[in-house]
Parts: structure tokens; C-alpha cells; sequence
């Protein structure tokens, strides 16, 4: 049985590459937009770059749908420069957007699980 947020967030299914990157990165909390584009390419080897325009289109799409939202910049004791610029915002994921990201992951996960059953990839991995 699924709840109500659930159902919503497979509305939202399925997501481009870019803004399952996105939404990544935001999984472990508030980022600002270049922190962002810097997780993705470090998180994906280089193979993955998003260009700034992508970035914040799919930002402000992701706000109008509610999966987004302006958050305050977070506290860095270790970093004097930490919400130090006005102009930097940051950006965290809502409830909803959480329960996208999660169901998305499922739904890749489920892909590549009947992958392997037809034997496109190897049980123990990549080779």
C-alpha cells in the first residue's frame, strides 16, 4: 500500500539526468547553485556537467512543482565565508521533492535489477 505522497511523487517519474544530478545533491542538505554543479561532476567522475543555464532551469522548474525550495544558507562553524554572500542561494529539497528523489531511485534500481536478469549486466557488477 502506498500513502498520498508517494502516489504524488510518481507523478513527477520519470526524471531527466539533470535533475535526478540535481536532487542528489541536495539529498544530504541545503547546497547553493555552484555547490551543486560541483558535486555532480565531482560525484559522477567529470561524466556528468551541467551547464549553468540547465541548472537553474531545471532550479526554477523543480520550485514551481514544489520539490525545491529557498532555504536559509546553512551554518558553518568551519567556514568564515558561510552565508556570508547575499547574493548565494540556497536550495533544499521538500518533502515532496524527497519522496521524488526516493521513488526515482527505486524506480533505477528496479531497471537495472531486470537488467541483470536478462543478463545485460553482470550479478557482481560493472564488467
Amino acid at each position: 500500500m502506498t500513502d498520498g505522497l508517494t502516489e504524488r511523487a510518481r507523478t513527477h517519474l520519470p526524471l531527466t539526468d539533470a535533475v535526478f544530478h540535481l536532487m542528489l545533491s541536495l539529498a544530504d542538505g541545503p547546497a547553493h547553485g555552484y555547490g551543486i554543479l560541483l558535486e555532480v561532476e565531482e560525484r559522477s567522475d567529470g561524466a556528468v556537467r551541467m551547464g549553468t543555464g540547465t541548472l537553474y532551469s531545471a532550479v526554477k522548474r523543480l520550485r514551481d512543482q514544489g520539490l525545491i525550495e529557498d532555504v536559509a544558507a546553512p551554518a558553518d562553524p568551519g567556514d568564515s565565508e558561510a552565508g556570508g554572500d547575499p547574493r548565494r542561494r540556497y536550495y533544499g529539497l521538500t518533502a515532496l521533492g524527497r519522496a521524488v528523489l526516493r521513488e526515482e531511485a527505486r524506480r533505477l534500481e528496479a531497471l537495472v535489477s531486470f537488467a541483470r536478469r536478462k543478463s545485460v549486466l553482470d550479478a557482481g557488477g560493472p564488467g
